[in-house]
Order: structure tokens, then C-alpha cells, then sequence
């Protein structure tokens, strides 16, 4: 993994081209420990530079920025393309291999663009990567994406310069770059808890949306069209036209093979590879799989808590003992955690509210002292239907959308009139009365947000509320309209006769790339440590979307599919239990240790003074929640992080 960054600079710069490319490459240091290069048109203004984290061909045949055999292509690439060697086959038999200086797949991605153009390689290439390539013969620079967004690629305007990197903090030291804030991006932040692309947190900056490619040739005057190669929503329409046609089994066996075949590819490197492990299915399954084509035992990681409905770690050991893992398992107290907190904003750059960054970073953290590769099981909840709102929206929807507006509302208020930690005592009391399936951790932060839910006019505003955190955060930020995404407007919604799959499209368009996977990103990155998603290879993802909702989401059990695979390798009896996702106990902290650090960041002449959010409704659910009446840890997150981040800019 690595990191890239550079520019396209028409007019003179206040320092030399070689040192401004050096200060922006040095703040992706983290991403590129290893080593740093640099490649310089000084003719066109043109310049591309690249931290390394050394992961196939260690030697000086894989340093970056690297010239093509021919000289016309030179590129700065973050990724790996798991088929380069097949690759290299096909330009074996075409009679367009070069004469190869080493194995990295660098090399491979250039020998490619020569042969085929850049638009059929990346189409050809199975991979994560964020690729900046300049064409010396056509005076071109291209921006290229992986399809589902595992690698991060920001782009935009300096003055009159293009400027583009792997975070947002080597654009911050370009000289001229504006910082300003975009309000409509905050506005969208405080709904989703992210940035969504093509937004960003400053103005005129871009996120490269996942599968697809952008041009800019001399002079780069003018914003230039963005291009998809690939595409989430056509592979969901293919998917939907030409339905997986076979039984439950063979299906089975499809999605074993075409696991097995990422998973394998994945595994490949010249440095120590392994595994987070939380002991849910989607872990589970990867670390299965891995260890059924390893010669010696996987070495997996856990983060576990003290407190017992946040912690996973005694059922990821169990799956490791059971598949012979070389396991490691770190239990934290709160101040460990905590300590990270004020790192966040420097670790994800612009503001990110997912509070499992917390977990997440620690886990990369403990991995990276065995490991510089690990693979992940993110994605399996997008693609198979793993998250509760799947079979939540429309069985609640069945159940009270035909019921009087009134009626709901007097259920809602009946559900909000008991606090979380009043609903949790009473559930605990009755656990053993229940069956497995009603078993949920924190059950009543689960009813206060289906009271939200009841009084909903469809399943579409039902959706919407489960994936707001607040839900109106154009009267929240100050001066902002809030633009419409994906999510907010039903007109990019997938047509297909399921909502299921109507949700989970959304998800992986959305919350997969912008929240899920730049979280590991970030979390891992800022340790050195290379995380693989194998779920999310095209092929598993394009399988995926071929298959019917039944064998997704089941008598209200969701990853049906998944699951089947993981009984050939796993005991059901240690992977069964309601989902827990990966989450820390913030709504705690922050009436505890934490709530200093918050008070001081939410306090309302400061929120006044810094103009750009309404210190009313944040000060409205600050009391609230200190008293224990709600739980509003969510949109509280959302604001701590946003102002922990702004101080940040501001140091």
C-alpha cells in the first residue's frame, strides 16, 4: 500500500516543482514508510510523486514513480492488481510483453496501458488501486479509481493548478491551496456521518467516485468529465436481468470458488499477511477460507472490551481455535481507546463519524506488529443482506403502515416514555424468555430508534431515518442547503421490485465506500498496514447481485448464503448470536471520561464564535443525553468529530 500525490501546474509556482511534490509526498509518509520518489516534467508543470509500503517486489524494480518501457507512460500507483501474472500472460501471447525488470505489478499496469490503452486495462485488472498516470506523448494526466472505492483518490483546485493525493493533508500543503469549508458537504456529513462522494469537506475538492476515471490534458483549465468504466448499478441491473438460475447448493459452491479464487489471490505477497478476525460470518468465512489454503496457521487479530455487550472477542477465539489460527487478542480498557480519540482528526483528515474507528484503528495497530498485510471481511453485509434494516424496514412497514398516524404516534411516544437503560434492564430480566433471535445488544437504544420509525410514511422514509443521523442538517449548519445524493433522491434509486435490494444497493453505493471502507483505510493506513477485502473482488460482487433475495435475508436471518458457506468449515453453534457490529460504548464515555473533552467542544459560545453550526439543537440533545433520557451518541459523534476536526485545522 502506498501513498500517491502530485500536480498539474500551468503557471510558475513560488518554489521548485521538486520540492513542492517532496513536502506534499512526505505527509503520506505513514502510507509509504518505506521509501519516497519523485517524477518531474518541468516543461508542463507536471509532477507526480509516491510514498511506498513495500509489499510485492521489495527491491528498486518496484520504486515508484515508475516509466513505462517505451518512456511515454509514468505512474504513481497505490494498490495491488491481484492478476497481474495472468495479466502478463495475455501480453506474453499478444507479443506486447516487455522485456521485464521485476515482478511488481507496476510494471504489469504499465506494459498494460501501452498495449491496450488505460480505459481496457483497468477494465482487464482484478484489484484495489488509485492510479495518477501522465502521458507524456498526449500531454494527459489520468486520475483511475478502483470499482468499489477500497482505495481513496482526492483531486482538485489550487489557484490555477489540478492538484490530487491519496489524502486531503498532501493537498493542504500545495502552495495557494484555499482550506475553505464547503457547507453543503457538512451539511451531508451531519446526516450520513460522512463526507459522501464526489463531496469533500473544502471547496472545489473532489472524491474520484469509485470505478471510474478522469482526464485532464495541458493546460488543466477546466473541470473535466468524470468517466466509469465499471459500475455498481449496471452490475446490479445485469445482475437483476440474468438471475443466478441454480439451486441453494450450487450456489454454494459458486460463491466457494469465487472466494476462494480472491481470497488466494489476495494472500499473495513478499511481506507477513493475515487477518482481523471478530468472530461474526463475514470474518469468519475469509479466515476459513484462508486457512483451507494455508500450509501453516493464519495469524488472525481481535480487539476485545471489557464490557460484555460490546465484546466479540471470546467468539472470534473460539472460531480461531476451531480452525487452528495463530491468534491474538487484545483486550482494551476505556483510556486505551480513548487515547485515540484525539488522534482522529489528524488520522481521517476531514471529518468521520463512524465511531468503530476507534476498535478499528486498534486492531490495525495490534496486527501491524506481526503483519504488514490483512485482510478484512468488510462488504458482506452490502452484498448479502447482513444489516438489520434489510428485514426490519418492510416487516415494520407490513406491520403498522396501515395503521392510523395517530395510533403510531402514541406508540412511538409509549416507546421513547422508558429510557435505553430502563428498556435494557426489563430485556435483561426477560432474556431467558426470549427466543435467540430478539436477543439484541442494547435493546433499548433498538426501540427508541423504531420509534422514529413508526409513524413513517413508507418504507423509503423509514430508510432514510435508519441511515440519518440528523435528520434535517441543512437547519444545523448555518448557511448550508443540503444537496441531494443517491440516498435522498429517489430518482438514482435501483428499480427493482424488492425495497431489500433497493437498500442494499444504496449502501454499497454509499455508506461501503465512503464510510465502511474509508474507515479501514484511514485506521490502517495510519499504522502502515495494507488492508484486502476479498468480498468485494468484481466478480464475487457481480455473483452477488445475480442472486435471488431469498438467498440473502431469511425468516428474518440475513446473509442466508454466507452463512450455508461457513457451515462446511465453522460450527454454526459458535458464529450463531445477534448481530453486534463493531461498535464501543461512546453513549457511556461521553456521560463518563469523555465528558469533559465533549463539554468543552459543544460548549455554545464557542459553537457561536465559530458560525458554522446552530448551538441550539446541539445543546437541546447534550443535556438529554447527560441526563440518560435519550441516547443521542450518534449525532453527538457526528458534532464532536466535526469540531474536534475543525480545532485541528486550526492548530
Amino acid at each position: 500500500m502506498c501513498g500517491v500525490t502530485g500536480f498539474l501546474a500551468p503557471s510558475r509556482l513560488p518554489a521548485p516543482l521538486q520540492q513542492v511534490a517532496r513536502r506534499m509526498a512526505d505527509t503520506l509518509a505513514h502510507r509509504g514508510p518505506d521509501e519516497s520518489g519523485l517524477w518531474v516534467d518541468e516543461a508542463n508543470g507536471v509532477a507526480l510523486a509516491h510514498r511506498r509500503l513495500s509489499i510485492l517486489e521489495l527491491s528498486p524494480a518496484g520504486s515508484q514513480p515508475m516509466i513505462s518501457a517505451s518512456g511515454r507512460y509514468v505512474v504513481s500507483f497505490n494498490g495491488e492488481i491481484y492478476n497481474h501474472l495472468a495479466l502478463r500472460e495475455e501480453l506474453a501471447a499478444a507479443g506486447a510483453a516487455p522485456r521485464w525488470r521485476g515482478h511488481a505489478d507496476t510494471e504489469t499496469l504499465l506494459a498494460g496501458f501501452e498495449a491496450w490503452g488505460i480505459e481496457a486495462t483497468l477494465k482487464k485488472s482484478v484489484g484495489m488501486f488509485a492510479i495518477a498516470a501522465w502521458d507524456r506523448t498526449a500531454r494527459v494526466l489520468t486520475l483511475a479509481r478502483d470499482r468499489m472505492g477500497e482505495k481513496p483518490l482526492y483531486y482538485g483546485r489550487a489557484r490555477e493548478a489540478l492538484v490530487f493525493a491519496s489524502e486531503l493533508k498532501a493537498l493542504r500543503a500545495f502552495p495557494g491551496f484555499e482550506a475553505r469549508i464547503e457547507r453543503r458537504a457538512l451539511a451531508l456529513f451531519m446526516r450520513h456521518n460522512y463526507v459522501p462522494a464526489p463531496w469533500t469537506i473544502y471547496e472545489n475538492v473532489w472524491k474520484l467516485p469509485p470505478g471510474s476515471y478522469v482526464e485532464f490534458a495541458v493546460p488543466a483549465a477546466a473541470q473535466a468529465p468524470v468517466t466509469a468504466y465499471w459500475s455498481l448499478q449496471a452490475a446490479a441491473q445485469c445482475g437483476l436481468r440474468d438471475p443466478f438460475a441454480g439451486s441453494a447448493e450450487e450456489a454454494v459452491d459458486e460463491l466457494e470458488r469465487l472466494l476462494r479464487r480472491s481470497i488466494a489471490g489476495q494472500m499473495v505477497a513478499d511481506v507477513p499477511v493475515g487477518a482481523f478476525l471478530s468472530g461474526g460470518i463475514d470474518s469468519s468465512t475469509v479466515v476459513a477460507l484462508m486457512q483451507a489454503q494455508s500450509a501453516r496457521p493464519v495469524k488472525t487479530f481481535t480487539i476485545g472490551f471489557r464490557e460484555d455487550e460490546y465484546n466479540e472477542a471470546r467468539h472470534a477465539r473460539a472460531v480461531a481455535r476451531h480452525l487452528g489460527t495463530d491468534h491474538t487478542e487484545l483486550t482494551l480498557t476505556p483510556r486505551e481507546a480513548m487515547d485515540v480519540v484525539p488522534q482522529l482528526p489528524r488520522l481521517y483528515d476531514e471529518p468521520f463519524a463512524d465511531s468503530s474507528q476507534l476498535p478499528t484503528h486498534l486492531v490495525a495497530r495490534l496486527a501491524r506488529r506481526q503483519v504488514t498485510v490483512s485482510l478484512s471481511g468488510d462488504g458482506g453485509d452490502e452484498l448479502f443482506g447482513g444489516y438489520n434494516r434489510y428485514f426490519w424496514t418492510m416487516t415494520l412497514w407490513r406491520r403498522v403502515g396501515r395503521l392510523p398516524r395517530p395510533v403510531r404516534r402514541a406508540a412511538a411516544a409509549l416507546m421513547t416514555g422508558i429510557s435505553p437503560a430502563g428498556w435494557n434492564r426489563m430485556f435483561a430480566l426477560a432474556g431467558p424468555l426470549l427466543p435467540r433471535r430478539l436477543r439484541y445488544a442494547n435493546p433499548g437504544d433498538k426501540l427508541h430508534k423504531l420509534a422514529g420509525l413508526v409513524a413513517a410514511e413508507g418504507p423509503e422514509a423509514i430508510y432514510l431515518r435508519l441511515v440519518s443521523h440528523w435528520e434535517d442538517p441543512a437547519r444545523l449548519v448555518l448557511g448550508a442547503e443540503e444537496p441531494p445524493t443517491p440516498v435522498t433522491d429517489a430518482a438514482a434509486w435501483l428499480a427493482c421490485a424488492e425495497f431489500e435490494h433497493r437498500m442494499m444497493y444504496l449502501d454499497g453505493l454509499t455508506y461501503l465506500p465512503d464510510d465502511i471502507l474509508v474507515k479501514v483505510d484511514r485506521a490502517a493506513m495510519a499504522v502502515s498496514l495494507e488492508t484486502r477485502v476479498p468480498l468485494l473482488d468484481h466478480r464475487v460482487v457481480e455473483f452477488a447481485w445475480r442472486l435471488p433475495l431469498s438467498m440473502k435475508t431469511r425468516a428474518g436471518e440475513g446473509k442466508w448464503l454466507l452463512r450455508r458457506l461457513l457451515d462446511r468449515h465453522v460450527p454454526r453453534a459458535l458464529v450463531a448470536r445477534p448481530k453486534m457490529g463493531f461498535g464501543v460504548p461512546i453513549d457511556h464515555w461521553l456521560r463518563g471520561p469523555l465528558r469533559d473533552w465533549a463539554e468543552a467542544l459543544l460548549a455554545e459560545e464557542r459553537l457561536r464564535r465559530e458560525g458554522f453550526l446552530d448551538p441550539a439543537p446541539v445543546r437541546e440533545r447534550w443535556r438529554q443525553h447527560l441526563s440518560g433520557r435519550r441516547n443521542w451518541q450518534y449525532p453527538l459523534w457526528d458534532v464532536l468529530m466535526f469540531q474536534a476536526w475543525l480545532e485541528h485545522q486550526g492548530a
